[in-house]
């Protein structure tokens, strides 16, 4: 007599390139089946980077719970190690609860470390060669990792010093970024993406920059700054931050930050479509599609 295997938890995922309407649509998603919303956003879990990063307000949240965000200082680094460890506990304590929980964010590497239970490349910091590499522009890091490990150098935010310091380290220590290893994933996954077009995408981000602005983006960075949190740092998180600490040291005018802002959020944008274009996983809709997408995530919960 065979024993039954027990069934794999179910998650939902929603996914998609920034300012898609991924926190509408998981809201919206969780009002409707008892769910509860794990961020899946690298900037999101710090604390006071909110209007730079477009966290979910309170009024947003429409009473739906919403974790790993808020969760470290932006003094301190956040890694895609520890965002798994938290994930995974959230994802048990929500099942634990009977309720349904849905991973909702645009880093795509933090979600396939949680639904592919990645191996992941352990490499002792080097503290002497990162202070060496420190000193080096992102443009030069980038170059010599593309040398140390092409495949890496593909998939890695060029801009992003603190990443390309990371990768520099594992491929020195490990001779390349190993290629991840993947498990047989723990739970059953209806991965949900955001299909948009360029157009639509452009006004999106630019509506969204202009609201970030409005609602005190600038003031926001220059409290940070004044609770210590560096320019050096507030250029490592990128994006927003690194522009608004160019703007607060005055080596950018306004309007170059918000033209510079909008180039590179764009550029961020098509980062993460290729990205998640590469999941064959995933099953794309228009936002407009609601009721269709409803229908999908009640059938793949029955």
């Amino acid at each position: 007599m065979h024993c039954r295997r027990p069934n794999k938890p179910k998650i939902l995922v929603i996914v998609g390139p920034t300012s898609s309407g991924k926190t509408e649509l998981a809201v919206h998603l969780a009002k409707k089946i008892n769910g509860e919303i794990i961020s899946a956003d690298s900037r999101q879990v710090y604390k006071g980077l909110d209007i730079g990063t477009g966290k979910v307000t309170k009024k947003e949240m429409k009473g739906v719970p919403h974790h790993l965000i808020n969760v470290v200082s932006p003094k301190m680094t956040f890694t895609v190690v520890q965002y798994k460890k938290l994930a995974e506990k959230k994802i048990a304590n929500i099942i634990k609860r009977g309720k349904v929980p849905i991973i909702a964010g645009g880093t795509g590497f933090y979600i396939q470390a949680v639904i592919d239970d990645l191996t992941l490349p352990s490499a002792v910091p080097n503290p002497s060669l990162r202070k060496k590499l420190e000193k080096k522009s992102a443009s030069h890091l980038f170059k010599k990792l593309q040398r140390l490990d092409p495949r890496r150098g593909k998939t890695i935010d060029s801009k992003n010093k603190r990443r390309l310091i990371r990768a520099i380290e594992i491929a020195s220590a490990l001779g390349k970024v190993p290629k991840l290893k993947k498990k047989v994933s723990p739970y059953e996954i209806l991965y949900i993406g955001i299909a948009t077009t360029e157009k639509q995408l452009k006004r999106k981000i630019n509506i969204r920059l202009f609201a970030q602005i409005r609602a005190g983006m600038i003031a926001e960075a220059e409290g940070l700054h004044d609770k210590g949190l560096t320019f050096k740092r507030m250029d490592e998180l990128g994006l927003e931050y690194r522009y608004l600490a160019r703007f607060l040291q005055k080596k950018i005018t306004k309007e170059e930050m918000i033209q510079k802002l909008t180039a590179e959020i764009w550029k961020y944008a098509k980062r993460q479509k290729t990205w998640f274009k590469r999941d064959r996983r995933i099953v794309w809709f228009e936002l407009k599609q609601a009721k269709i997408i409803e229908r999908t995530v009640v059938q793949f919960l029955k």
